[in-house]
């Protein structure tokens, strides 16, 4: 029988690998319906709750901040993250932060197109299933 705290931490860190992967399906949805600007804002959302389920797993409350460098931090991954990991970290951020501003909508959309949505699915799942190995 785990003690309270450490059962309390796999809760914490259990509810953000499910809100991860809720997120990449919709990711998936989105791409079905050609909303790119979606498919890469619930990329970002899944890249940033499963760093989440990372840091909730250290028995820290993961901040509400959306830096996916700074969460990888907190999570302790920032050192093992490959170049292609650090690479899509870097490419997510800014479209949490963009999609959300109409003035920048429309440069987004420029840059996701069918094939680069279906590349950040992909590659968000690829480290979905790395951030659950690393638990």
């Amino acid at each position: 029988m785990g003690d309270d705290r450490s059962d309390h931490t796999k809760d914490r860190s259990d509810y953000w690998i499910e809100r991860a992967e809720y997120d990449l399906e919709t990711a998936r949805a989105m791409l079905q319906t050609g909303r790119y600007l979606y498919v890469g804002f619930m990329c970002q959302q899944t890249a940033e709750k499963a760093l989440k389920a990372l840091i909730a797993q250290r028995g820290i409350f993961p901040p509400k901040i959306h830096d996916l460098v700074r969460l990888a931090e907190l999570g302790g991954v920032i050192g093992v993250l490959t170049a292609e990991q650090n690479s899509l970290l870097d490419e997510l951020y800014p479209l949490a932060i963009e999609s959300r501003y109409p003035s920048h909508n429309e440069e987004i959309a420029k840059m996701l197109n069918d094939k680069r949505s279906a590349e950040y699915i992909s590659k968000t799942e690829a480290f979905l299933q790395w951030i659950k190995a690393m638990r």
